[in-house]
């Protein structure tokens, strides 16, 4: 269970959506979580791997080492 707190724009804007399609306010929740949740934990995933320790190489040793290079 999640409860969260909007403010009173976001949650007039959000009730008019649910109130003109028949839908639940919690369905557009969910849906908008469920539509940026991937990006964040790409987002965030890059940001550990750009800051750890682990060895950066080019995309042509990439190539290169998987024998894709012209």
């Amino acid at each position: 269970m999640l409860a969260i707190r909007l403010n009173s724009d976001v949650e007039a804007r959000l009730d008019a959506l649910a109130k003109s399609t028949g839908r639940t306010k919690s369905f557009y929740a969910r849906e908008a979580i469920m539509e940026h949740l991937e990006d964040l934990e790409d987002y965030y995933l890059a940001i550990d791997r750009s800051t750890s320790d682990t060895q950066n190489i080019s995309l042509d040793e990439v190539e290169q080492r998987l024998g894709l290079a012209n």
